[in-house]
């Protein structure tokens, strides 16, 4: 769990009016039947690591979808994992050099092993940290044309990842107890809440909801909930209200979400699961993407059965990043249109399509 979750709630349809006060939407996006701009004088580059599991099968798919689509972007590939014995201090290094120099990257899970080897924070850990990649984005929106069981459903998860229980502080006080150090402070509970109003104003969004666990962690969850409501202060247009992760997770599940990952998780799973949610994190110099939930789903290697709508939806986020519009709507609009016509989906969709099949026919409906 994670004391200092935020969660910014948008919530449509009659059944989840509990956690929002009305339905919302984003800004509209341009029409990707536009003309095509001219093309970029130079291309952009960005970072890409693959990961561990089904990482570099759906990077495969994001190069593929580019290349037919002319986006001008150019990737530097690197290949970091913790348990495929590429684990080492200089790859790491070279990795956030590229991360550092581009800005922008895109990359898939990268395994953290459940022993412990000498170092208690992982590999993404320390991304996270040495980039201040303080911020979660996850918005969970519903797909048209593929019906859970409810629809309409537009939520967005903003969430604080460099501390609480991710602070990685852990220690054997005496033989048999081990103590685990959950950091809350004002200073990080008042950014993430900033970053969270500061979304809210910029998308449109008028309610903002904390989740956390202050009934049972008095002072840590405190602290964060007192940062909250300081900061609700200076947004008196943006209602704010907060609520434990218990019936947070109830209200969402049974209006069908962490205390940090288990609310993506589960409201991943309410709009068809973790195939088809986007993500990505922010500090205030970079932004780095990746799916919304956060499994290498090692069982599906090699099989040619992951669904790649997730991490091309999250390339297209990417894309609209760089200000690259007509190419991030097209890469999108292909991808829904895909999943609308409900001729080519992959079986956890309940359909019969492999990746490739979904990947070829995404190209077939870009709008080139």
């Amino acid at each position: 769990m994670q004391g200092d979750v935020f969660s910014l709630l948008g919530l449509s349809g009659a059944r989840l009016q509990p956690l929002c006060a009305r339905s919302l939407s984003l800004t509209s996006s341009q029409n990707v039947s536009e003309s095509p701009p001219a093309r970029a004088d130079s291309t952009f580059k960005v970072t890409m690591v693959p990961g561990d599991g089904v990482g570099p099968e759906l990077m495969t798919a994001v190069k593929e979808v580019f290349k037919a689509a002319d986006v001008p972007v150019e990737f530097e590939e690197f290949h970091l994992s913790e348990v495929q014995n590429m684990a080492s201090e200089e790859k790491l290094e070279e990795v956030l050099s590229s991360m550092k120099n581009n800005r922008v990257a895109i990359k898939g899970k990268i395994h953290t092993p459940m022993e412990y080897k000498g170092e208690l924070a992982s590999y993404e850990m320390r991304l996270r940290r040495k980039l201040d990649l303080f911020a979660n984005v996850v918005h969970v929106n519903s797909l048209p044309g593929y019906s859970t069981r409810h629809n309409n459903l537009d939520l967005v998860i903003i969430r604080e990842q460099t501390e609480g229980e991710y602070s990685s502080l852990e220690h054997e006080s005496v033989s048999g107890v081990v103590e685990c150090l959950k950091i809350i402070t004002r200073e990080k509970s008042r950014r993430i809440a900033k970053f969270a109003f500061d979304y809210a104003t910029k998308k449109g969004r008028s309610k903002v909801t904390a989740v956390h666990k202050a009934n049972i962690m008095k002072l840590g969850d405190g602290l964060f909930l007192q940062s909250c409501a300081e900061v609700a202060e200076l947004y008196p247009k943006i209602k704010y209200e907060n609520i434990i992760i218990d019936n947070c997770c109830m209200q969402v599940y049974n209006d069908n979400g962490l205390y940090s990952n288990i609310i993506d998780n589960l409201a991943a799973g309410l709009v068809g699961g973790a195939g088809v949610v986007p993500g990505e994190s922010y500090s205030a110099e970079y932004a780095v993407f990746e799916t919304g939930a956060r499994h290498p789903f090692a069982q599906a290697v090699g099989r040619n059965i992951a669904n790649p709508t997730a991490m091309l939806l999250t390339a297209a986020n990417m894309l609209r990043h760089l200000n690259l519009e007509y190419h991030s709507n097209m890469v999108s609009e292909a991808v829904k249109k895909v999943i609308k016509q409900g001729k080519v989906r992959t079986s956890d969709l309940g359909g019969y399509a492999s990746s490739d099949e979904f990947t070829r026919a995404v190209i077939s409906n870009l709008a080139i």
